[in-house]
């Protein structure tokens, strides 16, 4: 093929945006059906390998890509594979070691002698934090069994801090694809690096989180740590952002939402009624 006839061939990149743009779809349109970051996608759209992961990724981009457009997964797929293989070839470096020179290594007597004498520090000073233990765990026990099963009058409770109108903040602490919307509203909706910070409006009504890594965020109300708004490794969705939904105690269970303050709960039967039913 000489240089005429590779100018004329249409990359994968320019068949992906001519058919995104004949369907009068923005990037960010591809990105909130395919859950693919936006600039993935513009890399793709121009061809630019160096800023894509590996290939096997970069390929399965490309095939959602085409799926959302209209375009053959398979045919996208395979000339990607082809483009790729062209402009990304791998090198092997292999590891060059230097050699030990056995002169300045030290003796296999030394080296066992002092792992030995380490060994009988660390367990001398085990030994002795044993022992500096007993009396005090002897006095604990003797209190314990000597103390009233309930609180003195004088106990102090720690009351929790207020969170009415402290902000919602969310902090990656992975790689993570979120969706936050009040409403109809999208108030964040994309893939967040790790170490990034969101802070949820203040004028926020209803904000709700959707994401299939809830292990990776880190939410926070005020100074305070907010628990954990899923299961690791489950998607959850419509879990309330509100401060108050967020730290209520009991308020989060593991892949789901939050119920939000105002929601009604409704009382138990009483114990009557289930026994004549």
């Amino acid at each position: 093929m000489d240089e005429t006839e590779m100018d004329d061939v249409v990359t994968v990149g320019q068949r992906l945006r001519e058919a995104r743009e004949a369907k009068g779809m923005s990037v960010e349109d591809i990105a909130a059906q395919t859950r693919i970051p936006t600039r993935h996608l513009s890399s793709l759209e121009e061809s630019d390998w160096d800023k894509l992961p590996a290939a096997t990724y970069s390929i399965g981009f490309a095939k959602n890509y085409a799926g959302a457009i209209g375009l053959d997964r398979t045919e996208i797929g395979e000339q990607l594979r082809a483009e790729m293989g062209g402009a990304r070839p791998s090198y092997a470096h292999p590891e060059v070691y230097e050699a030990a020179d056995p002169a300045r290594t030290m003796p296999k007597g030394l080296v066992f002698g002092a792992l030995g004498v380490l060994l009988i520090v660390v367990l001398a000073f085990t030994w002795l934090n044993d022992r500096s233990l007993e009396p005090e765990e002897a006095i604990a026990q003797t209190e314990n069994v000597s103390a009233p099963a309930t609180p003195t009058a004088n106990a102090v409770v720690p009351a929790p801090l207020p969170v009415a109108g402290q902000p919602v903040a969310l902090t990656a602490t992975d790689a993570v694809w979120i969706e936050i919307k009040d409403g109809a509203t999208i108030l964040k909706q994309g893939e967040m690096a790790r170490g990034e910070r969101y802070e949820v409006p203040a004028n926020a009504v209803a904000p709700l989180l959707t994401t299939g890594k809830p292990e990776a965020l880190s939410v926070t109300v005020g100074v305070q740590q907010a628990p954990a708004v899923g299961e690791a490794g489950r998607t959850v969705s419509g879990v309330s952002l509100k401060a108050a939904d967020l730290m209520r105690q009991g308020a989060t269970a593991p892949g789901t939402a939050a119920p939000a303050a105002n929601s009604p709960v409704q009382p138990p039967a009483p114990a009557g009624n289930t026994a004549a039913r």
